[in-house]
């Protein structure tokens, strides 16, 4: 089995999760190949060869991220201290393209060729979610959604992840198997 999971992160949230995914494919089936990348390195011809495609992202404005969204996050988190390399990471990401871009770029494919959506997200009243955005892409591209679009909680904004998020998506990426 080949499982590609594509993730856009701006704090390093996002791309934790989808590490712990990755991990809980591997745990569910050791022999799987799996190649976890930021949507700026996801080739997206390299999904025709995917199993199972896994995409995700930060919830921004409640839904997907946009490249003023991102560019905002950005210059939010150089503002902080102590948190260059999460700037870092977030200056990659706003200047790269997003998974909406992203996107427009996927080709479309033969039904039956599975996917699930994720995102990451504050728990606050209206805030919105990115997955579900990313499991209706998904379904246009005739991906079989096979799992409920998922959410992963972060304390605040800009996190740190939620106690128990990284367990919660190993075994959600292990379900995904």
């Amino acid at each position: 089995m080949h499982t590609v999971i594509v993730y856009e992160s701006m704090y390093g949230n996002t791309r934790e999760i989808a590490e712990a995914i990755a991990e809980g494919v591997h745990q569910a089936d050791p022999e799987a190949s799996v190649d976890c990348l930021p949507v700026a390195r996801a080739d997206t011809g390299m999904t025709r060869t995917a199993d199972l495609l896994v995409v995700g992202g930060p919830t921004h404005m409640h839904g997907m991220s946009s490249g003023l969204s991102r560019r905002m996050a950005a210059v939010a988190e150089a503002r902080k201290e102590d948190r260059a390399e999460a700037a870092e990471e977030a200056y990659e990401t706003a200047e790269g393209p997003g998974l909406r871009t992203w996107f427009h770029r996927l080709p479309k494919t033969e039904p039956g060729t599975h996917a699930a959506a994720f995102d990451t997200r504050a728990e606050m009243r209206m805030s919105g979610a990115a997955a579900e955005g990313i499991a209706q892409r998904l379904s246009r591209h005739h991906y079989d959604v096979v799992a409920e679009p998922e959410g992963f909680l972060v304390e605040d904004a800009d996190g740190p992840l939620r106690a128990g998020e990284l367990d919660r998506a190993r075994a959600w990426g292990a379900g995904l198997v």
